[in-house]
């Protein structure tokens, strides 16, 4: 089976039309090893460069929202005008550095409360 295949099964049993866009952003975020934490923008830059397609601001933010809703990914709300978003949908607590913008995961067993 293909990987195309795959993610367009996994769209589907989330309950999602599994559209060539969808595939696309599905691939992007989990056909790989490692987690990450991304923007809405850092996933638009990202996806401009491995897409001939180009695949809209919209799209990718209705499709992040559905991903979210579904449990799929994690929305970090960093501030009233900035989400982050995280591939690893384990139970975990996150640090944000303002001054580089940027999440780091501290897992459970690592905070004693």
């Amino acid at each position: 089976m293909s990987n195309n295949n795959i993610f367009a099964k996994k769209l589907r049993s989330s309950g999602l039309r599994p559209t060539k866009q969808r595939i696309n952003i599905c691939k992007f975020l989990f056909d790989r090893k490692e987690t990450f934490h991304f923007s809405i923008n850092d996933l638009n830059n990202s996806l401009k460069t491995i897409h001939t397609e180009k695949i809209s601001l919209a799209t990718i933010y209705n499709t992040l929202k559905q991903f979210t809703n579904l449990g799929l990914i994690r929305e970090i709300v960093v501030d009233k005008n900035k989400s982050l978003y995280d591939t690893d949908n384990r139970p975990h607590y996150h640090l944000y550095i303002e001054d580089e913008g940027k999440i780091h995961d501290i897992p459970t067993d690592n905070i004693n409360l």
